[in-house]
């Protein structure tokens, strides 16, 4: 056959080497101006899924909850929390920084989580700087002492003669070793010279849940988390940790007050795996600070007795290296160790 226009016969003609190569030039080209649209994908494509390392019911989960509630109108997407409790929060906390660092990954990080437990369990698997992008902070707020109504001992100075008297068999419940209420404990046991019984929990929930029922008779708990079981009666605030009294408690006393110099605050924040994205970071703390700022969320923090915090990013993670600093010679000092 000649080849007189046959299709087929068309197909089969050699094409020359220049239309090869400018055809693959093209494609190239294609390919390139393709890359950067994948490289910039919007986010967030789906649910976040927002870790509380602790147990329903205390402050973290609390306000993990309400910034959640705020995040998934401002970024449109469902904000799903996940409580992994355990291990003084290092258990939620690694599952964070093992995560992908794709954004839909965050942690509510706290005093506990990335300040003390660090330096007061032996085998911990992760390093709270180094591994975590450091978004937001959301609030500050001080501990307060609590006690059952019934409990034999209805203030602080109370507490002290009847542990003097009962050696090692008063106790105290905190929401977990590791806990800033913890190490509020163990100052008083030091400063009163007094032997205290630490029975921790997987939460503040479950501790006050025992507190009210008299399984325990005292409880040391961040006051957004006890606030309702204040005001409502189930519990009796002994006292507060705070420099003064707390504007939304004012006839609680404070630690100085009540005749022993503590004054200890916990804060909580959001954090994400290391390696998230510069461009989700800086979205993230521009809405967590926009949320906190909404008069309502900033009204509700303030019945808390919480106080919010307006920072960069940058200021939270030069703030997280310097709380672990600062607390792991106050851990060493306690002696206070868990495997």
């Amino acid at each position: 056959m000649t080849g007189d226009g046959h299709p087929n016969e068309r197909a089969m003609t050699p094409v020359p080497r220049r239309a090869l190569v400018a055809a693959f030039a093209v494609m190239a080209g294609w390919a390139s101006l393709s890359m950067p649209a994948r490289a910039q994908a919007p986010w967030p494509n789906g649910p976040i899924r927002f870790v509380v390392p602790f147990a329903p019911g205390g402050t973290t989960d609390i306000m993990a909850r309400l910034v959640g509630e705020r995040l998934q109108v401002r970024l449109g997407v469902p904000v799903v929390v996940e409580n992994r409790a355990g291990a003084g929060a290092t258990v939620g906390s690694l599952v964070v920084a093992q995560a992908a660092s794709d954004g839909q990954t965050i942690v509510m990080s706290n005093i506990a989580s990335h300040a003390i437990s660090p330096s007061l369990y032996r085998n911990i698997r992760y390093d709270p700087v180094k591994d975590f992008a450091h978004i937001a902070m959301v609030t500050v707020n001080p501990s307060v002492m609590v006690a059952n109504p019934r409990f034999e001992a209805q203030s602080l100075q109370a507490y002290i003669a009847l542990a003097k008297a009962r050696p090692g068999r008063v106790d105290y419940a905190t929401s977990g070793a590791g806990s800033s209420n913890h190490l509020i404990g163990v100052r008083l046991s030091l400063a009163a010279g007094v032997e205290l019984n630490h029975i921790p929990y997987r939460g503040a929930g479950p501790a006050m849940t025992d507190v009210i029922a008299g399984v325990v008779g005292v409880m040391f708990d961040s006051l957004p988390s006890a606030a309702s079981h204040i005001r409502g009666g189930s519990v009796n605030a002994l006292a507060i940790s705070s420099n003064e009294r707390n504007p939304a408690f004012p006839n609680v006393p404070t630690f100085r007050e009540a005749g022993v110099d503590i004054v200890s605050y916990s804060w909580f924040g959001v954090s994400a795996p290391a390696g998230t994205p510069a461009a989700i970071v800086a979205r993230l703390n521009a809405e967590i600070r926009a949320a906190v700022a909404e008069p309502a969320v900033a009204q509700r923090l303030e019945e808390l007795g919480g106080s919010p915090r307006d920072w960069t990013a940058e200021q939270y993670t030069a703030f997280v290296a310097e709380e672990f600093a600062a607390w792991a010679p106050v851990v060493r000092a306690s002696g206070a160790t868990v495997q």
